[in-house]
């Protein structure tokens, strides 16, 4: 099986898509072959939003996926909540062996698999199993993406703490940093949340929306990614 990462967040709407994407682009540029999957988007229907997100930041259009395309997204749901709420309000199951095949079948024809999850770490699938789940069956590294603002520090810690708990390797944290926040605060939330997990932190970037500044902030923080995988 070749490399894969599974991108988790600290909570919703922090920025997994966009790094996502992001180191995508950074691993495309590397010569690697890479392709990003979304086991369950939930708030959309039909293509996923947040694998159009990816493409995006990686420089692509839908034609990169190519015959790869159910496999990307093995779950759409129209219902933006937990994906056990989700697939229950449209009478489906959601079934892990499926997001299981669909990974074995992206890594068998890319180099890299980079998998974002949903919402936070501890977002359930069904009544008895969370997403976060899969990947420890499937033995995923984790990178944890970090929306920095005030209470960042809980909420790192906290996903820190359950994935321990679930023997999840952690790979380290990006950072990204909410405007109109103390620039003292995102600072200090860094070299407190590594102090104190004692994981690493490869870096920051600002929220922004101009792709191109975005992703040369970003390519630092890529590299570190690439040597701690590697090494």
């Amino acid at each position: 099986m070749n490399k894969a990462i599974f991108i988790t967040g600290t909570d919703t709407g922090i920025g997994k898509s966009v790094v996502t994407g992001l180191l995508a682009r950074y691993l495309l540029e590397s010569g690697c072959n890479v392709i990003t999957q979304k086991w369950i988007q939930t708030g959309s229907r039909g293509f996923s939003e947040d694998i159009k997100t990816h493409l995006k930041m990686m420089g692509k259009d839908k034609a990169y996926i190519g015959d790869y395309l159910e496999s990307i997204c093995p779950y759409s749901f129209k219902l933006a909540c937990s994906p056990h709420l989700a697939a229950q309000s449209e009478g489906r199951k959601i079934n892990p062996g499926k997001i299981k095949n669909d990974f074995r079948l992206l890594s068998d024809s890319f180099e890299f698999v980079l998998v974002e999850g949903v919402g936070g770490a501890l977002v359930p699938f069904n009544q008895k199993r969370l997403v976060i789940d899969i990947a420890k069956d499937l033995r995923l590294p984790i990178l944890i993406v970090v929306g920095n603002k005030l209470g960042a520090i809980n909420h790192s810690l906290l996903t820190i703490e359950a994935l321990r708990a679930r023997r999840l390797k952690i790979l380290g944290l990006v950072f990204n940093n909410f405007p109109r926040q103390n620039q003292r605060v995102l600072e200090d939330n860094q070299r407190i949340i590594e102090s104190m997990a004692r994981e690493e932190v490869f870096g920051a970037f600002n929220r922004q929306t101009d792709y191109k500044k975005l992703y040369q902030d970003f390519k630092r923080i890529g590299e570190k990614i690439c040597l701690r995988i590697n090494g």
